[in-house]
């Protein structure tokens, strides 16, 4: 055979192998291209899976978070439940009190009424005027039950301070069956002495007999001393006065 058939042939049998190849590789081109979208799904689903994790992380640490938001959301409700049971106690009891008030208020206010009227004769109707004001108050619907309390006790508290002071004022009495306007000295609820505008007389209230009586002239100056102290016209110095014992004066 000739080099020029054997061309030919090598030729020939060329040519049919690219024509058979060619199915081939378009096969792997297609294998190719679907690979490579086999593998954009992949990344895409791998995306997407790690978008899942980390949304899950996140809402696993929200909803981490609100559990222990809700437990001491818990814990602060039944506090608060367990405090509005120590209310409902106390507004039991303070509604007990409120009923108790008015009857205990106005037994104080008698009690307080009698001790006014057995105590020495000052400052009388001032401190009439004071007990029906807080009477008033008593039967008032409009004061409450706490207001009634704190005016019966400034009362009782007022009486109290008439114990500790040096008090000096005018006063109208009646001397052996005579009306005379006389300087008062009132020391505590130890005694009251009086003495006249010209300091001529001097004298005590007797508080068996209810009436007022006269003292010895040597009396005179320690009186008029301790009213010029009440008066705050003196200072303050030791008082030598008789101390009223069972009608007597000592």
């Amino acid at each position: 055979m000739s080099n020029k058939s054997l061309l030919t042939l090598a030729m020939l049998a060329t040519f049919v192998s690219a024509s058979e190849m060619e199915p081939v590789l378009e096969v792997g081109r297609d294998n190719t291209a679907l690979s490579a979208q086999s593998q954009d799904k992949i990344d895409q689903t791998e995306s997407a899976t790690d978008k899942l994790i980390n949304e899950f992380k996140v809402v696993s640490k929200q909803v981490e978070g609100l559990k222990l938001y809700n437990a001491q959301k818990r814990i602060q409700i039944q506090a608060q439940l367990d405090l509005m049971d120590t209310y409902d106690e106390q507004l039991i009891q303070v509604v007990i009190m409120q009923r108790q008030v008015p009857p205990l208020a106005q037994r104080m206010l008698e009690g307080l009424e009698k001790y006014v009227k057995l105590d020495t004769p000052f400052h009388i109707e001032e401190r009439m005027q004071r007990l029906d004001l807080v009477r008033a108050s008593l039967s008032n619907p409009k004061v409450t039950a706490s207001e009634q309390v704190r005016q019966i006790l400034e009362a009782y508290n007022i009486e109290g301070e008439y114990g500790r002071k040096l008090d000096a004022y005018d006063e109208t009495i009646v001397l052996e069956g005579k009306e005379m306007v006389v300087n008062i000295l009132r020391v505590g609820r130890l005694g009251m002495f009086f003495q006249t505008k010209d300091e001529r007389k001097t004298g005590y209230y007797d508080t068996e007999t209810g009436s007022w009586e006269e003292l010895p002239g040597s009396y005179r100056v320690q009186v008029r001393d301790g009213i010029r102290m009440a008066q705050k016209l003196a200072p303050m110095d030791i008082m030598m006065l008789p101390i009223v014992y069972r009608g007597e004066a000592s």
